[in-house]
């Protein structure tokens, strides 16, 4: 067992159960032994690999939609150039690049990141020298002030609950110990009133899933946008109304079990991308776009043309390698269709490029 599978086993003991957000929380942040408090998690080196890790094209198309969308907002002076998540400071540092080519937007940008790693922080300070961002431990204290934001993959990360349907009630799973090895169990039967709507499309034995932290994230988002106008891009896989157990394990590129080595493996869980809009745009002033496929939006952006492009100066392995993380991002089988992109934005400014306009 792991040192923090140490640790967990014997607060079970001792204290009962503890509920599977609390189990993430700690395995992901817990400051010595969490996942991402010890460890740089992505590329070939590390667990898994994110859309920006994969190709440049990613994070340019990115940019130049925040940069739309700040033309479209009368190019606000100065303004937050926000990510949520930042990993290695890879997503932003292709932003900026991309940026450079709108008059007047990279100067004005002032640069915070929302990340609690100190081992993270130090990556992205390197890949970003001489931007000088601010860091922040939540988005609560981000400046009041424009924010042209991006969060990929920031959400799945965030610890959840698990709800059980028993007939007109929920049970809730909770980690536990069976012969000396964490183990998912189950509570007794409640009612919990912000599953009531749940009770009418669900039958028994069901699970739903709840992430705490979401709601005040992103209404924290949307506030700042109503108040000050800018634009939130979040990107990552889920889907559009909670259903079934989606909490998984990765280590070495592999699924593992989640309870198997507590603090050696990333562990995730689908976004509900209908709770995140209600919350994204709950404030009046703020409009959410419709779910929209990574693959999709990243071709209504230009990727293939950009794509392309690039191209023209690659021979051989690395133009394998180019058309290979084009096909990665973009189609239905791979990354496309799996991850779905959604953006908030100031009512009065025009729907954000790469999306469907409201009806």
């Amino acid at each position: 067992m792991t040192p923090l599978g140490k640790i967990l086993s014997r607060r079970i003991a001792a204290e009962g159960p503890m509920s599977l957000a609390d189990y993430m929380a700690e395995c992901l942040m817990h400051p010595e032994h969490g996942y991402y408090a010890t460890r740089d998690p992505f590329g070939a080196s590390g667990d898994f690999t994110t859309a920006p890790e994969i190709s440049q094209m990613y994070g340019e198309m990115l940019g130049l939609a925040l940069a739309q969308g700040w033309l479209d907002q009368g190019s606000p002076a100065p303004f937050a150039l926000t990510e949520l998540g930042p990993g290695r400071g890879t997503l932003m540092a292709d932003i900026l690049r991309a940026i450079r080519t709108v008059p007047g937007m990279a100067d004005a940008a002032q640069i915070h990141l929302v990340e609690t790693s100190r081992t993270l922080r130090a990556h992205q300070a390197r890949a970003l020298q001489g931007h000088r961002p601010t860091w922040h431990d939540s988005v609560a204290t981000l400046p009041e002030m424009p924010h042209f934001l991006v969060a990929n993959e920031f959400f799945d990360a965030l610890p959840i609950r698990q709800f059980e349907r028993r007939g007109q009630g929920w049970a809730e799973r909770h980690v536990g110990l069976a012969k000396g090895s964490l183990t998912i169990g189950i509570g007794p039967v409640a009612a919990y009133g912000a599953l009531d709507s749940r009770i009418a499309d669900t039958r028994d034995g069901d699970i739903v899933e709840v992430c705490p932290a979401l709601p005040a994230i992103a209404a924290e988002i949307g506030n700042r946008i109503a108040r000050h106008g800018g634009l939130a891009i979040v990107v990552d896989y889920g889907g559009w109304h909670s259903l079934g157990d989606t909490l998984q394990a990765l280590a070495g590129h592999r699924p593992v079990s989640p309870f198997d080595a507590p603090g050696e493996a990333d562990l995730t869980a689908h976004v509900d991308f209908e709770a995140l809009a209600h919350s994204l745009g709950m404030t009046q002033g703020v409009c959410v776009t419709p779910l929209v496929p990574q693959g999709v939006f990243l071709e209504r952006l230009g990727i293939t043309g950009r794509a392309r492009q690039l191209a023209r100066h690659l021979t051989g392995q690395p133009l394998e390698s180019h058309v290979a993380a084009h096909r990665r991002l973009t189609h239905p089988e791979e990354m496309g269709q799996l991850f779905k992109v959604i953006a908030g934005y100031r009512k009065d400014s025009p729907c954000p490029p790469g999306f469907d306009p409201l009806p």
